[in-house]
């Protein structure tokens, strides 16, 4: 449904039309003179204006452009009688919407061409949501904590967010360097474009090619369309290269040569295509000492590392445990609508004395199951609630498994311990997965699979 004004100094016009488009659940309002829509557009907000552009006095080129000088946001749609080439050219400058030839068909052409206004509209109001939700979840403000690493990490964001530098964000497994990456854009004049991650280590070396540069048909077996790359979707906005670490040298050299040239060619391509793209990586390896063992390029280093970034261990920032934690039990709680409101002091104290090898996601994942398995209660979180990790308690002792009288979801149990044991072996293996998986006494393969089910 949506607020039309119609204006036809054609009374009978005004009619026809009200009648359309009330049936199809409209708000509609006519008036027979442009100085009287002058007034209505001044005093309401209407989502669609259809307009006559002949009429004594104010004409529909007049109402226009009175309606964009109010700063109207309202789909303008003109209708005339007698077309005129210069009248639509002049109509489409001032920004009219469509420009609708009087006919037989009238009321049928202008219900498909209000059904796209709205299209449209909608369109534009979702992208609005969608930003604001963005801004809401990204926004500076929004990094969780009160230690003073935090409180400078947040100055820095702040300092280099308006500069066009790159920025190499450095720190163990888990630490936000994503979450402080998305800051940096939303902080920037670059945050009506686009922030794309993508994480290095996760693609083959040719595969990781084509999806930075894209391809063009027959590039390679399987290349069957073209398609655009990401840093080239990334035009006029932010490209994040989470585990720049595990980029090889060959792609190190093609990733200086954007940075030094701000080009690209995609595979198969003949002409380089010119890009507008800050580039922010991170890494939780020590990019100086591969360097040092030429495992990485040292001019890719300097060219990357012009702004370091360094997010500490939450071991090194153990007054962030509780305000995060606490930041986790409200998103939580909420999302899983259950009535938990706070931690027990026994809880509490656990949780500020673990070390927290895997950092704010095995925290965020704690709290995660601390509420997936909480029962209605006092609204509490309780120490048998939270990871065995965490506690210092077996997973399993021999004769320990008890079935409770109201019987229990049995796939929810296995699925929970099989994410508690990943998560503790990555936090043993300091987020080296090979090392993880032989932990587990698992193929790599079989714990990709198990990480990826469960979001680990």
């Amino acid at each position: 449904m949506a607020r039309l004004l119609i204006v036809d100094d054609e009374k009978s016009i005004c009619q026809m039309l009200e009648i359309a488009f009330r049936k199809e659940g409209h708000v509609v309002e006519t008036v027979c003179s442009g100085e009287a829509a002058k007034q209505k557009i001044e005093s309401l907000v209407y989502d669609i204006i259809i307009s006559d552009i002949r009429m004594p006095e104010v004409s529909g080129i007049d109402l226009l452009a009175h309606a964009r000088s109010t700063s109207s946001s309202a789909y303008f749609i003109l209708i005339t009688a007698v077309p005129k080439v210069a009248t639509a050219v002049q109509a489409l400058n001032l920004g009219a919407y469509r420009y609708v030839i009087k006919t037989d068909t009238l009321i049928e052409e202008l219900r498909v061409v209000v059904a796209r206004a709205l299209e449209e509209m909608a369109l534009r109001e979702e992208n609005v949501r969608l930003r604001r939700e963005l801004l809401r979840v990204f926004a500076v403000n929004n990094i969780v904590g009160r230690s003073r690493q935090i409180d400078s990490i947040l100055e820095m964001v702040r300092t280099v967010a308006p500069t066009t530098s790159t920025v190499l964000i450095t720190g163990e497994s888990g630490t936000g360097k994503e979450l402080v990456a998305r800051a940096i854009h939303e902080a920037s004049t670059r945050r009506e474009k686009a922030f794309i991650s993508i994480n290095c280590g996760a693609f083959p070396e040719t595969l990781l090619e084509s999806e930075l540069f894209g391809y063009f048909k027959g590039a390679f077996t399987g290349a069957d369309s073209n398609k655009r790359g990401i840093i080239e979707s990334a035009e006029g906005g932010t490209l994040f290269l989470d585990e720049i670490g595990e980029t090889s040298l060959s792609m190190q050299v093609k990733l200086l040569r954007v940075l030094q040239e701000r080009k690209i060619r995609p595979l198969g391509g003949t002409v380089d295509i010119p890009v507008d793209v800050r580039l922010i990586a991170s890494t939780n390896r020590d990019l100086s000492r591969m360097v040092a063992a030429r495992e990485f390029r040292e001019d890719f280093f300097y060219r990357i590392s012009v702004i370091p970034v360094h997010v500490p261990p939450l071991r090194e920032r153990v007054e962030d445990i509780e305000p995060l934690a606490y930041h986790f039990l409200k998103k939580y709680a909420l999302q899983m609508g259950r009535p938990v409101r706070d931690f027990a002091p026994e809880a509490l104290a656990l949780l500020r004395k673990y070390s927290w090898p895997g950092n704010v996601r095995e925290l965020e994942n704690a709290v995660e199951h601390a509420v997936a398995v909480s029962a209605d209660g006092d609204g509490l979180v309780r120490p048998e609630q939270l990871p065995h990790a965490v506690t210092g308690m077996p997973a399993i002792e021999p004769g320990a498994v008890r079935i409770p009288e109201e019987g229990l979801d049995f796939e929810m149990r296995i699925a929970l311990a099989e994410k508690e044991y990943l998560q503790a072996a990555l936090g043993a293996a300091n987020g080296v997965r090979t090392r993880a998986a032989e932990l587990l006494h698992m193929s790599y393969r079989s714990f990709r699979h198990y990480a990826k089910k469960h979001g680990v």
